[in-house]
């Protein structure tokens, strides 16, 4: 079976010292940036078959298909380079609510005000608690 992305040369990105690459997660339609995460050789693979963002989780050391524990996957769309080879950029239609962990739309919910420190600036909209019952125990 072909994959989604084709013909698609990762070897000339440059991975850092641990073999992992950063991503920009951003939405496809109104541009929020929805997350930041790492990719690794398979994880970029898998993504660029499959068309789900896949990614290496630094905690786990393991791929992780997003949204494979709540149901919020992320449609890959496009994905771009940046000039010097070390960051990529997806472009993804988020399927569910959630890009976040918290139940938040974005992970960005936190902003820095001169007078007040850091101020979390939305509420999250996803109950978290029924998000993950799906995880085993």
């Amino acid at each position: 079976m072909a994959g989604v992305f084709e013909n698609i040369d990762i070897d000339n990105l440059k991975f850092d010292g641990q073999g992992l690459i950063p991503a920009v997660v951003q939405d496809a339609k109104d541009g929020t940036v929805l997350m930041v995460a790492f990719m690794n050789k398979d994880s970029l693979a898998k993504t660029l078959e499959t068309g789900l963002a896949t990614y290496w989780s630094r905690s786990r050391q393991k791929l992780w298909v997003k949204g494979e524990s709540s149901g919020n996957v992320q449609k890959v769309k496009e994905i771009f380079k940046d000039c010097d080879s070390d960051c990529l950029l997806l472009k993804i239609e988020q399927v569910g609510k959630a890009a976040c962990h918290t139940g938040q739309r974005s992970c960005f919910f936190t902003q820095a005000k001169s007078s007040q420190g850091w101020v979390e600036i939305s509420k999250p909209i996803v109950d978290t608690g029924k998000l993950y019952s799906k995880k085993s125990k």
